[in-house]
């Protein structure tokens, strides 16, 4: 009977009902107990494995991998493994350089020299009020001038848009001029900054379309870091936007490239529907905000296709980018599209406010823009 009993304690099988009250209970202790024999082999297996280790008996590979964890941020092995994944955007417009007031105002000035206009000579402020009334567009800044201070009297009507372009295209040549002369500087504490973002391995990209210098004076100004800085660098021109997924569908680059009619016409709605997306998102923001770049609802498109093929470029998702904006644009378009940003003042948006940031600093170096400050204000948000 005992031999019997110790096997039904074994076989989970029901006890028949021709067993006793007392057999069969005598029988369920010894399951119960067989149970829990199983169960806490079973836990002490998991021990060994390092599923489970209790404080009296602590598993040396998981106490080796908790002093590993606590190793301090110095370490290069460790911080590399728990330091969240990150990449720096940065604008080349007031981030990069203050080209406002080192570059675009005087290159002004330069071709209303060379075109002989010698009543045209924009101080800061004019400029800094020119460029606020026209939104940042170059031709309405020109068109709102001439029309206070009079066209030249040579001017026919017809021939002033024509006359603007000639102005563009000197005003950008002097520009190029001044930058290949060395006359337009960096701004102090950017190269400490690129050093300190490439050595801790975080992948760091300068956007360089669609800025008001132009994609080669942006290019020529960033070899003012140096080739070896440049070598360890990514760059988004235009080029790079509209070889980029989004800019493929947005941009409508290449939506006919060995696509079929069906294909083609799916591009074409979606296209079309990310189009009046922005255009209700832009509308309401101008509703929010008095501070918003007029010209924001037409490039729209373009700056978050920007920021995408950045992101897309580093590898790095876009919530885990940081852009580094000069001006609210780019910082409306990060808002859009919920990439962290932080506005950059230059000496034109000096006492500007940018509520869609997540914050506002002055420049580079100690008490102002570092790395490790941009690793605080995400973990912080």
């Amino acid at each position: 009977m005992a031999s019997l009993r110790a096997l039904r304690a074994v076989d989970p099988a029901p006890v028949p009902p021709f067993i006793s009250s007392s057999s069969r209970s005598s029988s369920l202790h010894l399951h119960s107990l067989a149970f829990h024999r199983t169960k806490w082999k079973a836990s002490q297996g998991l021990c060994r494995l390092g599923k489970i280790c209790s404080s009296s008996q602590p598993y040396q590979p998981q106490e080796e991998q908790q002093q590993q964890q606590q190793q301090p941020e110095g370490d290069a092995d460790s911080s590399s493994e728990t330091a969240p994944k990150l990449a720096i955007l940065m604008e080349v417009e007031g981030v990069v350089a203050d080209t406002h007031r080192f570059g675009h105002r005087h290159s002004f000035n330069v071709a209303f020299q060379r075109l002989g206009l010698d009543c045209a000579n924009w101080s800061e402020p004019v400029y800094a009020d020119l460029l606020r009334q026209a939104g940042g567009s170059e031709e309405r800044m020109l068109s709102l001038f001439f029309d206070r201070i009079g066209w030249p009297l040579a001017l026919p009507t017809d021939q002033k848009g024509a006359f603007i372009q000639n102005l563009l295209r000197e005003k950008q040549a002097a520009l190029q001029d001044r930058v290949n002369a060395g006359n337009l500087s960096l701004r102090p504490g950017v190269e400490s900054f690129v050093d300190e973002v490439l050595d801790a391995g975080v992948p760091l990209v300068i956007l360089v379309a669609y800025n008001k210098s132009g994609e080669n004076v942006a290019r020529s100004l960033i070899q003012k870091l140096g080739s070896e800085r440049a070598k360890r660098i990514s760059f988004v021109g235009q080029k790079e936007v509209e070889e980029s997924a989004y800019g493929q569908v947005v941009l409508g680059a290449g939506s006919s490239m060995g696509l079929d009619e069906e294909l083609a016409a799916e591009a074409a709605k979606a296209v079309a529907a990310e189009k009046q997306r922005m255009a209700e998102e832009v509308a309401s923001l101008l509703k929010l905000s008095v501070e918003v770049d007029t010209s924001f609802s037409k490039n729209a498109h373009k700056a978050i296709a920007l920021l995408r093929a950045g992101a897309e470029v580093a590898g790095i998702a876009v919530q885990h980018c940081i852009l580094l904006a000069g001006g609210d644009t780019g910082v409306q378009a990060a808002h859009r599209i919920r990439m962290p940003c932080v506005a950059v003042r230059s000496s034109l948006t000096a006492r500007a406010e940018f509520p869609a940031a997540m914050a506002v600093l002055e420049g580079f170096g100690a008490g102002s823009l570092t790395l490790q400050r941009l690793r605080r204000l995400c973990s912080a948000t």
